[in-house]
C-alpha cells in the first residue's frame, strides 16, 4: 500500500509540475477601483513563443468612471504612448490607433470585467527594458510595472 501511495504522490507531483511549467507563459493581472495593478513585475520565460495576460478588473466602478487597460511597450516609449493616448481620449480607447510602439494592449474594462491579450515574444529582447501600464486618463503615472523575459 505504501508503494502505491508513493507512486500516486510522485505522479500527482509530476502532473502539477508540468501544469506549472505550461502556465508560465500565462500571467493573471488584476486592477480594481484604486490606481494599481496586482503585481509590480511580470517575468515570462524566454522559452515562451507567446505570452498571455489575463486581465481582470476587481472593482465595482464602470469603465467610464474607473476603467483600466493593460499596455506593454519599451519603457522608453511609455510616456510618448501615454501622451498620444491622452490625445486619442476615451473615444480612441486612450491609445493612438495602430501605434507601432505598442507591443500588446487589452481593451478598457470596468468593474467585474475581464479581458486578455496574447502576443508573440519573438521580437522582445531579454536585455531590453519593458513596462506595462494603464493609459486610461494618464493612470500610467502611478499604474505601471516592469516586464521582462527571463532565462
Amino acid at each position: 500500500m505504501k508503494t502505491i501511495t508513493r507512486l500516486a504522490i510522485v505522479f500527482t507531483t509530476a502532473i502539477f509540475s508540468q501544469a506549472a511549467i505550461a502556465n508560465d507563459c500565462t500571467v493573471e493581472v488584476e486592477a480594481g477601483d484604486a490606481l494599481s495593478f496586482s503585481t509590480p513585475k511580470i517575468e515570462i520565460p524566454a522559452s515562451c513563443a507567446n505570452a498571455t495576460i489575463n486581465f481582470k478588473h476587481t472593482g465595482r466602478l464602470p469603465a467610464a468612471a474607473m476603467g483600466h487597460n493593460w499596455v506593454l511597450a519599451k519603457t522608453a516609449d511609455l510616456q510618448p504612448i501615454q501622451n498620444d493616448g491622452n490625445v486619442a481620449g476615451a473615444a480612441g480607447g486612450y491609445l493612438k490607433a495602430d501605434d507601432p510602439r505598442v507591443i500588446a494592449a487589452t481593451a478598457i474594462i470596468g468593474g467585474g470585467e475581464s479581458t486578455s491579450v496574447t502576443f508573440a515574444t519573438a521580437g522582445l529582447n531579454a536585455g531590453d527594458a519593458y513596462s506595462f501600464f494603464c493609459t486610461v486618463m494618464s493612470h500610467s503615472v502611478v499604474m505601471k510595472g516592469t516586464f521582462a523575459l527571463k532565462g
